[in-house]
């Protein structure tokens, strides 16, 4: 480790400007708290407000940094093994965004799996790209999509060699990794770079007890929710590239176009303190995540008829690493729903980080396992032991349907500039889609922004509202009706 990265410049920055006590005729309006509502100001505390501070030179500036922000990227970049590092303040969303417009031009093609987050389909729109879909593989035993193979993207690639550019999700939400190093060097052998959009795993590559992480295995650039996983405030995000395929300076264009002038210094900083801790202390975090996890699946294990997604995921269905640290169980067996378990603990004061038809998942990190963690452990239990006394007829899990092959016939960016109006999904044959639909699980999108709605496309929709699956994207959650191209 080098001893820089033991430093925090951007942090030690705002402190520094803050000890000076100067007095702000600048930007924000509460001037370091003095006029903020009271309630709240309480609630944040004196000392994040006065650090709530503007564009001062002593400060850097995040669209032409050569000062502490500078420092604190480099520090970044150097920890994870990129190029260049650039904060990103307004979420993955941005990253994933800017990723996209970096590595391809408009008109381009990227390959991209059809389940992917909803923020690819807009950084496909903004760029102007033209998406090539793919499957993922689906786990039939927890009703939930994994990843693609490396097969099927050497497949597609020598079917479409003018593909510029291949989106993996990586880990998936259920902490499922792609096998990157094979596709990586699959991509690269077509002349194609690898993108990865790996939110859920801003902490892979610090430990043996977890996946390495993307750039270990050859990705030319990924997308890292910080604050997901490690101790940066919500919204946090890193983009990391490398420059032997992408141009880094077109990258810092693309960044600053996407991000805000006001940057909040206060979410930046606790992006150079996330740094710091995972730099100094990266691998006992691991183990002090991979600990807690193991202790909830301890209490998990004990209840016959429990199903708890483990390792022995890896080698099928696209899976070469898990992180055990997203604990995934499933209670199908005693007939009730992830939704339906999700609530019960809600009731007793537990907040999951997913529910859906079939599961629910406990996100665990290095702040779990602590003091009071045996009593919230013995909450669950208790939760459980009550939903096994009140089990229900074996409930099957859904199995996925086949997706309607999707047909596109306009671009996102033509759909979106479109006029557009609305009518009901059983008239809709033929007409063009001009929003999102996608039900959960699987989460596939069945329509995006220019695909043709088919007979068999409305006949998928109707089975999944009647096995009463929540729907994500379109104007009307009922999806009675759909919004279509005029």
């Amino acid at each position: 480790m080098q001893a820089d990265q033991k430093k925090m410049p951007l942090v030690a920055a705002m402190l520094k400007y803050k000890k000076e006590q100067v007095y702000p005729f600048h930007t924000p309006g509460h001037k370091g708290g003095r006029g903020m509502e009271a309630l709240l100001a309480g609630e944040l505390g004196a000392g994040a407000l006065q650090m709530d501070v503007s564009l001062m030179a002593e400060l850097d500036d995040l669209h032409c940094p050569e000062g502490c922000l500078a420092a604190a990227q480099n520090l970044a970049a150097q920890l994870y093994g990129s190029d260049r590092c650039f904060f990103a303040v307004n979420g993955t969303t941005q990253a994933i965004h800017a990723m996209l417009l970096t590595a391809v031009r408009p008109g381009g093609k990227v390959l991209v799996p059809r389940n992917a987050h909803r923020s690819v389909a807009g950084g496909l729109l903004l760029g102007d790209l033209q998406p090539v879909y793919i499957l993922p593989q689906f786990d039939a035993a927890f009703g939930i999509n994994t990843q693609v193979t490396a097969g099927q993207i050497e497949a597609a690639l020598q079917k479409d060699p003018s593909i510029k550019a291949v989106l993996l999700t990586s880990p998936n939400y259920y902490g499922q990794a792609a096998d990157i190093k094979a596709i990586a060097q699959i991509v690269h052998s077509y002349g194609a770079v690898l993108l990865v959009d790996e939110a859920h795993g801003p902490h892979l590559g610090f430990s043996d007890l977890l996946p390495p992480s993307a750039l270990c295995c050859g990705a030319d650039a990924c997308a890292q929710s910080t604050h997901k996983i490690l101790g940066a405030m919500t919204q946090c995000s890193m983009l990391q590239v490398r420059g032997q395929r992408l141009d880094l300076e077109r990258a810092a264009d693309v960044m600053s176009l996407l991000t805000t002038t006001s940057p909040n210094y206060l979410l930046m900083a606790s992006l150079d303190a996330a740094r710091f801790q995972l730099a100094t202390g990266g691998r006992q975090m691991a183990e002090q995540a991979a600990a807690a996890s193991d202790r909830l699946r301890q209490v998990l294990q004990a209840f016959a008829g429990l199903k708890l997604l483990d390792t022995d995921c890896i080698g099928s269905n696209g899976i070469a690493g898990f992180d055990r640290t997203k604990v995934t169980v499933n209670a199908a067996a005693w007939g009730h729903t992830g939704m339906e378990v999700a609530d019960r603990l809600r009731q007793a004061g537990i907040a999951v980080e997913l529910a859906d038809a079939d599961n629910v998942l406990f996100l665990v990190t290095y702040s779990d396992g602590g003091s009071g963690y045996d009593a919230i452990l013995a909450r669950i239990r208790q939760v459980f032991a009550e939903l096994e006394a009140a089990k229900k007829t074996p409930r099957p899990l859904l199995v996925s349907p086949q997706l309607p092959v999707p047909q596109q016939v306009m671009s996102l960016r033509q759909a979106f500039d479109s006029p557009k109006t609305n009518m009901a999904l059983r008239q809709a044959a033929g007409e063009i889609c001009a929003e999102q639909v996608s039900f959960y699980p699987p989460g596939i999108p069945v329509l995006l922004p220019g695909e043709l709605i088919t007979e068999a496309v409305i006949a998928y929709c109707e089975n999944m509202k009647n096995l009463s699956l929540p729907v994500s994207g379109p104007a009307d959650s009922s999806l009675r009706e759909i919004r279509v191209v005029l």
